[in-house]
């Protein structure tokens, strides 16, 4: 078992990317880049990097990237920041709490990722201090603000702050605005959100109708700019996002994800050869199966044909809310009531719901909530909670989990579930869906 595990690890480091340059970023570990704003260079057809798990891969389907003076890669703003900032290559275009808490490390906190204006528990708090950027540095999460109530829309509900402990939510903070905080959703393999077959919904709260508006209110809003971009930067952002695909390309474990006579719904190539609308292949993982009366398989096929039960319970019991090209929005229970209250670093928001509508299908008429969701954009009681969900590639490159990153492993993923649904998985059940959900 320990030669096996060796020779493992020492193929996934024969094939990693560890050059560290001016045109590749700022090294945190092996394999572990920063891409830095408007730092120049090529981002090549594909780049693998490093975590905890294995390696992700990023693969750019029209070939290599050229930054410079790229808008995805450059800054539009005045706070340094460009789209590259929170969506990271080697975080598998989103970027992970560890990633987070290691820039801050390198830079004393003077990244621009940091910026007041959502990198902060509350732009009013003292800046350049962890506690003022503890939501972001130990979940992951930016300060998402919102009108309420919404433009051209009468809410069928009321909302009341009950905690606030950033104090965004209180007095002149507010501004006639909610805020929130989220996690930051991968920019890749996006074509089959917006050629899918419910359209593209890929905001946590549905607010986006297209890319193109996705755009241009993250560079006003999260880059802070003071004029739209051009019609040419928007072209070449989306053109940039709808090409770019991210997947976990090896394992520790597992061995490499992406050979030839391996499961086609792996690695970022298998997901690019999909037709519009759909990732890759479906979720088949026949050629890791264990053949019945088979003896031990050893450390890497063992891990394999655990993946393959894995596919068969998430088939079984996650597909149908999670099928691949899903923009549906539903409330799964991380943001209200019970799991509101649990999260002391969070807002708590009351809701009251009209009389004249009807209740929550849940939770009522009266209840509490971290996030009202949807409903900050609908005005829906129906709505509150209600997170849109989101793609599952690229896991293992960029924990934490859920839109609140409640989770900060994929067992804690798996758990929450289990509770959440009642679905009394075994032991073997829960590592296998791990293991699964690891190599996506």
């Amino acid at each position: 078992m320990l030669v096996q595990r060796l020779v493992v690890a020492s193929a996934i480091a024969v094939m990693s990317t560890r050059m560290v340059s001016a045109q590749s970023g700022r090294s945190y570990g092996p394999g572990q880049i920063w891409w830095e704003a408007g730092q120049g260079g090529a981002l090549p057809w594909e780049e693998t990097y490093d975590n905890p798990d294995g390696q992700v891969s990023i693969l750019n389907r029209s070939g290599a990237v050229r930054t410079d003076h790229h808008p995805f890669f450059e800054s539009l703003g005045v706070n340094g920041r460009a789209c590259v900032t929170c969506h990271q290559p080697s975080n598998a275009m989103s970027v992970s709490a560890a990633s987070l808490r290691q820039r801050w490390k390198e830079t004393e906190g003077r990244d621009p990722v940091f910026a007041a204006v959502d990198g902060s528990n509350c732009p009013d708090l003292p800046q350049g201090t962890e506690s003022s950027h503890s939501l972001l540095l130990e979940r992951g999460l930016f300060r998402i603000f919102l009108p309420w109530p919404p433009r051209g829309v009468r809410p069928e509900f009321r909302i009341e702050v009950v905690r606030d402990p950033a104090g965004c939510n209180a007095g002149h903070n507010s501004g006639g605005a909610i805020s929130v905080y989220r996690r930051p959703r991968i920019a890749a393999n996006l074509d089959s959100i917006v050629a899918g077959p419910r359209g593209p919904s890929f905001m946590a709260d549905g607010r986006e109708p297209s890319l193109t508006s996705q755009a241009i209110s993250a560079i006003l809003v999260h880059e802070q700019a003071g004029t739209h971009p051009t019609q040419e930067q928007l072209r070449k952002i989306i053109e940039f996002e709808t090409q770019v695909y991210a997947g976990q390309s090896a394992d520790i474990r597992g061995g490499l994800l992406n050979e030839k006579d391996g499961p086609a719904a792996l690695g970022p190539q298998n997901l690019a050869g999909g037709a519009a609308g759909n990732l890759g292949a479906a979720l088949s993982f026949d050629v890791w199966r264990k053949a019945k009366g088979a003896a031990d398989l050893g450390l890497q096929r063992e891990f394999r044909a655990s993946v393959a039960r894995g596919s068969d319970l998430f088939s079984t019991r996650c597909a149908s809310c999670h099928a691949a090209g899903t923009t549906r929005w539903m409330d799964i229970g991380t943001a209200n009531s019970a799991a509101a209250a649990g999260s002391a670093d969070l807002p708590l928001f009351r809701i009251t719901c009209d009389p004249a509508v009807a209740p929550h299908p849940a939770l009522g008429r009266r209840f509490y909530t971290q996030d009202p969701g949807r409903a900050l954009i609908s005005g829906k009681c129906a709505d509150v909670g209600a997170i849109v969900l989101q793609q599952l590639r690229g896991l293992a490159a960029r924990a934490p989990y859920f839109s609140n990153g409640s989770a900060r492993t994929l067992r804690e993923v798996v758990e929450f579930y289990d509770r959440r649904f009642g679905i009394g998985y075994s032991e073997q059940e829960k590592q296998d869906l791990v293991n699964f959900l690891r190599v996506l």
